[in-house]
């Protein structure tokens, strides 16, 4: 009979969560000692971690069936997210997903590109004024305004601001202990009705008064069968929506900025690709920078968003010899993962090249996950990267301030510990 994982469960109930919550390399110390699967317990549930593109494969793929978002991730994301395409399984989860993909690809996206170029020239005019700013809170607000605006139709900046501050409340609340007195839980939950309260109201605007934005899509979108989201539903995918359309490109972009500070041949490459294309920016051009490409594949592997995936074990499964019960979470790592030096060789230095002229094996490449699955705002995501990071290459340079801390900080997203400080200004031969 196939034993259980090497490792050990640690405290009861508690098990190994402090951790695995404050260590950046607790699945690297556990790998190095035990290979690509150990046991842990970790959020009050025995856990198995899962290291590698075969393991991530069989969890993302081969092994779909025995796993389970919605038992996978902590009961603070279930209750803070709502029953959206996040922890939804089946048949519920592809219906869902197949009515809102439209709004996220093809004509779309080409809809969108006008209202994000305009807001990104706003704030580039913004940072130039600024000239020194952490660079972290600006992405943020960014993003999250081109979020609003475009999955929302929201226009007006004091309100954004609004909801981008229900939402750093919200998220907070992600790996809290809800049940404990005062914990941060309590105060998230409180931003998600507000968010929730003000998603209503939109949700009915849009209704009498449809207009361009996501929103409307959803409202309008049918199934096979004619069947259309209900109100539910929608409020649900919504907040969903501007939750992983902000933090994720957020965290990206930092580093991105970072990474080219610290890399100056691979940002005089970036510029002299730019350098090709006739001004403005169009969408077309944006198909077009393959070494564009390259850099945001090596941004990914190297600083993915999030550390890693959860699930739920539904069903009893063997992986590398050994037996996993029924009842137990799997995380997947996606940061370890990228740093396997059988997978990337010299993984630990920024190296854009490693992205020319090779296919790399599948699922070694997962900051957005993969499989069916698959981030269904990707396409979303790369685009407004990529418009940006044009931008920022034709027209501006950027150094790192003094006295900070670069490290990553891990929770909710990885991003510099210190919001990357930075002194921006307009290239004297732009563009």
């Amino acid at each position: 009979m196939s034993l259980l994982p090497p490792g050990k469960f640690g405290l009861p109930f508690v098990g190994e969560t402090f951790e695995f919550l404050l260590d950046p390399q607790f699945v690297e110390k556990r790998y190095r000692k035990h290979g690509a699967v150990f046991k842990s317990r970790i959020l009050g549930k025995p856990a198995v971690f899962m290291v590698g593109a075969e393991a991530v494969e069989f969890l993302l793929s081969t092994g779909f069936e025995n796993f389970t978002w919605r038992d996978g991730y902590p009961e603070t994301f279930q209750k803070l997210l709502g029953r959206s395409l996040f922890v939804q399984e089946g048949e519920e989860h592809r219906r869902n997903r197949r009515l809102i993909m439209p709004a996220f690809h093809g004509a779309a996206l080409a809809r969108y590109f006008d209202t994000m170029d305009k807001l990104i020239n706003k704030y580039l005019v913004k940072w130039e004024q600024q000239y020194e700013f952490k660079w972290f809170d600006e992405f943020k607000q960014l993003t999250f305004e081109i979020a609003s605006q475009i999955f929302l139709g929201t226009a007006n900046s004091d309100e954004t601001k609004q909801l981008s501050d229900l939402f750093a409340t919200l998220t907070a609340g992600f790996f809290a202990f809800p049940k404990l007195p005062g914990s941060k839980f309590h105060q998230s939950m409180k931003a998600r009705q507000a968010l929730l309260a003000h998603l209503d109201q939109v949700i009915e605007s849009r209704r009498e008064h449809p207009t361009d934005d996501a929103l409307s899509l959803l409202i309008q979108a049918e199934d096979e069968n004619g069947d259309r989201l209900s109100h539910t539903e929608i409020r649900d995918q919504a907040l969903l929506l501007l939750f992983a359309g902000h933090e994720t490109t957020t965290t990206m972009l930092t580093w991105f900025a970072l990474e080219l500070a610290q890399h100056p041949d691979v940002l005089e490459k970036a510029r002299s690709e730019q350098s090709t294309f006739e001004h403005p920016i169009t969408l077309d051009q944006l198909s077009k920078m393959p070494y564009l490409d390259q850099i945001w594949n090596e941004v990914e592997r190297l600083h993915p968003p999030v550390p890693g995936g959860f699930r739920g074990v539904i069903k009893p499964f063997e992986f590398n010899g050994y037996r996993i019960p029924q009842g137990w979470m799997a995380q997947y790592s996606i940061y370890f993962t990228h740093r396997l030096p059988e997978l990337y060789p010299n993984p630990d230095v920024f190296d854009v090249d490693r992205w020319k002229d090779t296919k790399q094996k599948p699922f070694s490449l997962i900051g957005f996950g993969g499989g069916s699955r698959i981030c269904i705002g990707l396409a979303f995501a790369k685009l407004e990267m990529k418009l940006i990071a044009a931008h920022l290459l034709r027209n501006y340079t950027w150094e790192l301030l003094p006295n900070q801390s670069l490290q990553p900080v891990f929770i909710p997203t990885i991003r510099p510990k210190d919001g990357l400080k930075v002194r921006f200004q307009r290239q004297q031969e732009g563009f």
